[in-house]
């Protein structure tokens, strides 16, 4: 019997016919991705995953290697062990942030016209910080830092992320040596640590020129109802028109917007 007319494999006929204007395989894929992102934090072995989606082993696994080959599920080599993959992770991030902007950009309008600063909205990425809204006063001349990627451990956005980690996410967001930018960038962890508690004490975080020399700001970081950061807000300038007699003042109106864009992404606000 020639190629042509090879009979198709039972899992391989249904998984590319559509049936009732779906496609089987997509199916039993989306299953899996389903299964896998319910799973423990270590992730689940493949015939836990067959078992749960109705799948034999050898078809769950053939849709898995296609998964994790688009970064859509990791597996562990040492337990053979599935959990989301790199792409879910960013397309999910990606989905989020812009609903996130689209509900703290009047926040920062206000935030802006009332402190005569410049007001940043800023998120959590791998690497450190960065930077996804920004409003600039109409008269000011200032540097624009959307889309910049900041380290956190030098901005005050960053302290204000890190003081609401737990330990092991601070160490996490750290790791590696801590570049000093200025000469009152904290590289000494001890002292930093000792910082972000008060920085958690007091709502806010500060930042005197340590990553600029030039620029000074507040930030306060906006919570989800279990109190970790999901957003940073912040307010900065040139050390002349921010100076650190403002802090007080300028870290109570970040903590506002804070708590106002927070309520704004609560369910029914």
């Amino acid at each position: 019997m020639d190629a042509a007319h090879a009979p198709v494999a039972p899992d391989e006929q249904a998984g590319t016919r559509p049936y009732g204007g779906r496609v089987q395989a997509l199916e039993r894929a989306i299953a899996l991705l389903n299964a896998v992102s319910a799973s423990a934090p270590d992730g689940r072995p493949v015939a836990e995953l067959a078992a749960e989606c109705g799948l034999n082993r050898a078809t769950a696994w053939r849709l898995l290697a296609t998964l994790e080959h688009h970064a859509m599920v990791e597996r562990d080599p040492a337990g053979n062990r599935y959990t989301i993959g790199s792409a879910i992770s960013r397309m999910a991030s990606n989905s989020s942030v812009e609903g996130l902007i689209r509900r703290s950009h009047e926040v920062l309008e206000r935030l802006c016209r009332d402190t005569g600063e410049t007001a940043n909205l800023a998120v959590a990425r791998r690497l450190g910080l960065t930077y996804v809204d920004e409003v600039v006063p109409a008269a000011v001349l200032s540097a624009r830092w959307l889309g910049r990627q900041v380290p956190v451990h030098a901005t005050s956005a960053g302290k204000a992320l890190l003081a609401w980690q737990t330990p092991g996410e601070v160490d996490a967001l750290l790791s590696g040596p801590l570049a000093e930018y200025t000469e009152t960038t904290r590289t000494d962890r001890q002292a930093l640590h000792a910082e972000l508690a008060e920085v958690r004490a007091q709502g806010y975080s500060i930042s005197v020129g340590e990553l600029e020399p030039q620029l000074y700001g507040v930030a306060a970081p906006v919570l989800d109802a279990g109190d970790h950061p999901i957003a940073v807000v912040s307010v900065w300038g040139p050390q002349d028109r921010v100076p650190e007699s403002r802090f007080a003042e300028l870290g109570a109106q970040a903590r506002q917007a804070a708590r106002e864009i927070r309520a704004r992404l609560t369910p029914g606000a």
